[in-house]
């Protein structure tokens, strides 16, 4: 399965480093030294191994085998990233999901849909899904306030706290 794992927002100094905005789980294991990844701009797909990765201020900065100047590299600013990932690749503990996973479900509380989560922001603490409905929620990923997830229907229900959905 091939998934989106994020977008090359910008080139970071003049060696073909490109600095990523991550939309996946597992970065550690997708940004590794040596992995494949496709980078799509309009219609063109390139490949690419990945040299070396460092986090720098929340952005992921990678470089790519054979690329050393930026003037190599610049022309894909904007583009996503992809990678072949099947769901075995990474063993998941009881209540993780791949990010894949989560993104387009619809978020119930009790039997009213608030929502799909569009987006997964990585906090540090816990991820916050990003539900898109009438309104955009800020929905914690949390125990407290996620009850059930259900990858094959698509669908999470959850139990807001108080002020949450304010």
């Amino acid at each position: 399965m091939n998934v989106e794992i994020g977008k090359i927002v910008n080139t970071h100094g003049i060696k073909g480093e490109v600095k990523v905005l991550s939309d996946s789980d597992f970065t550690d294991e997708r940004f590794q030294k040596g992995q494949l990844i496709t980078v799509k701009k309009n219609n063109e797909s390139f490949s690419f191994t990945i040299a070396s990765h460092r986090i720098h201020k929340n952005f992921h900065l990678l470089t790519f085998e054979g690329i050393h100047n930026i003037n190599d590299i610049e022309h894909l600013k904007g583009s996503k990233i992809y990678q072949e990932q099947s769901n075995e690749a990474i063993e998941l503990e009881e209540n993780e999901y791949y990010y894949s996973d989560i993104i387009g479900c619809t978020v119930f509380v009790e039997e009213e849909a608030l929502g799909r989560v569009i987006e997964i922001m990585e906090t540090g603490a816990n991820d916050v899904w990003v539900v898109k409905g009438d309104k955009e929620y800020l929905i914690p990923y949390i125990e407290d306030v996620v009850k059930h997830v259900d990858v094959d229907l698509k669908t999470i229900k959850i139990e807001p706290l108080e002020g949450l959905l304010d």
